[in-house]
């Protein structure tokens, strides 16, 4: 009985100074995480699904797109390019091509999204509608985007001499709407 009662006393004092302000830190430098901002504003599913892809989760961006669309009431050109280069990720060259060109037919066309669908068609060896895509991406950004013209000169490189690039050193690079930039290596 005894062992019961120190071990009683031992736990009564300890939880009064695990319990005061000076015997854990509440910092934001803490080991502690930081408590939820319930007066900051969410971050849209939008926004989730470019940061997936970011990172190289494209099957959890295609949710996060999947689920920005249904909150919004259907799909804009931004949610489809946003699947279209979640799939292009995935090595769904197909299904990229299908949202792509929807973005950039259903909607305003976007550089990004033609820079995009030109990666895919490069990717299918449709390399004479690439440089048609890539070519009307770099008229609508004014030539400002360097990636974009990046892919312009690899898509007119393939057309004048096919077998002049090998397979490993084609880079196309993919844009996203904001301020990232993905890049995609031609498989070997």
């Amino acid at each position: 009985m005894s062992g019961i009662r120190a071990l009683f006393a031992s736990l009564i004092a300890i939880l009064p100074a695990a319990c005061s302000t000076g015997g854990i830190d509440v910092s934001q430098t803490g080991p502690f995480a930081p408590g939820i901002d319930r007066s900051a504003e969410a971050v849209g599913g939008v926004e989730v699904g470019h940061r997936l892809i970011a990172a190289g989760e494209f099957e959890l961006a295609i949710r996060a797109f999947n689920r920005a669309a249904l909150e919004q009431g259907g799909f804009d050109g931004e949610i489809l390019s946003g699947l279209g280069t979640a799939n292009l990720g995935l090595g769904r060259l197909g299904q990229a091509e299908t949202l792509l060109r929807r973005a950039t037919t259903e909607f305003d066309p976007v550089p990004e999204d033609l820079n995009n669908l030109g990666v895919v068609l490069m990717e299918r060896g449709e390399t004479f509608e690439a440089v048609q895509v890539l070519r009307r991406a770099f008229a609508l950004d004014d030539g400002e985007s360097t990636l974009i013209r990046d892919n312009l000169r690899v898509a007119l490189a393939k057309t004048e001499n096919p077998d002049s690039l090998e397979p490993n050193e084609s880079q196309y690079k993919l844009v996203r709407r904001g301020s990232s930039d993905f890049l995609i290596r031609t498989a070997s």
